[in-house]
């Protein structure tokens, strides 16, 4: 059977892999954490890894004003990404994550220029995403959750746009066969999101939103969420297991003793 370890790299205590998690242990992926932010160092390389998870956070993806990275082992797990793509490893980045899969080759990230994109919102489908094995399957406009202040404003060079909004244009992408990022968050369940509101809750309340009703609006679309980004989670482990060809989208013979 094929190997199914998965790294999963926390870029934030508040965002762990929560739903996405288990989504992935039941479609027969092993996760093991690492988090940089309680000083796990990032991996040099992805051997003996299935597949690569990165995750959000509060972090900016761009230097600050002294040139410094967002945080510390920002450059190390940019260098992961790209051994990532280059080695063909099934990778899924989330949010921030998604970020760093851009700027780490090439792409840029800046503050949203309409502002921050936070709550439940819809995102659409780009015709790329009809010959793509994990976005399909995805319905043409799926409830998606947003919690972000910076956008992706250029995609690196032979990226593939799999979604986009008139809000923020580049919501979903993939660099070459096997790495997927995605703007919005599919990890969330209502805990994490209340958990959100309360730490930010005087920059909600500066942007309008009060914390409660935005918390109860997101708890219900879980259960929408969920039948759309399950699935594709599944599909993304399929991808790691060797049991989906991301060139065709089809299902791959069983290897042997699986």
């Amino acid at each position: 059977m094929a190997d199914n370890r998965t790294l999963v790299v926390e870029n934030d205590p508040t965002d762990d892999a929560r739903r996405l998690g288990d989504w992935l242990t039941a479609a027969g992926l092993t996760l093991a954490t690492c988090r940089p932010h309680a000083g796990d160092p990032v991996p040099v390389t992805l051997d003996g890894y299935a597949a690569l998870v990165v995750m959000g956070g509060a972090q900016p993806a761009y230097p600050g004003p002294d040139g410094s990275p967002g945080a510390p082992w920002f450059p190390a797990l940019e260098g992961l990404l790209r051994k990532a793509v280059r080695g063909q490893v099934p990778t899924l980045a989330v949010c921030l994550g998604a970020q760093l899969l851009a700027t780490a080759h090439g792409g840029t990230v800046a503050p949203g220029a309409n502002g921050p994109e936070i709550g439940p919102r819809l995102v659409a489908r780009r015709d790329a995403a009809e010959r793509d094995v994990l976005w399909e399957h995805v319905p043409l406009a799926p409830d998606v959750l947003q919690w972000h202040h910076d956008e992706i404003t250029e995609l690196p060079v032979g990226a593939t746009l799999l979604a986009a909004s008139t809000y923020h244009a580049h919501q979903a992408f993939r660099m070459g066969s096997r790495a997927w990022g995605v703007q919005f968050h599919i990890e969330c369940d209502t805990a994490m999101v209340a958990d959100w509101a309360a730490d930010d809750a005087e920059s909600l309340a500066r942007l309008g939103y009060e914390p409660a009703r935005l918390v109860d609006a997101c708890a219900a679309v879980m259960p929408d969420l969920e039948e759309v980004w399950q699935p594709f989670a599944q599909r993304f482990a399929a991808v790691a297991l060797g049991a989906l060809d991301p060139g065709s989208g089809r299902a791959l013979p069983m290897l042997p003793g699986g």
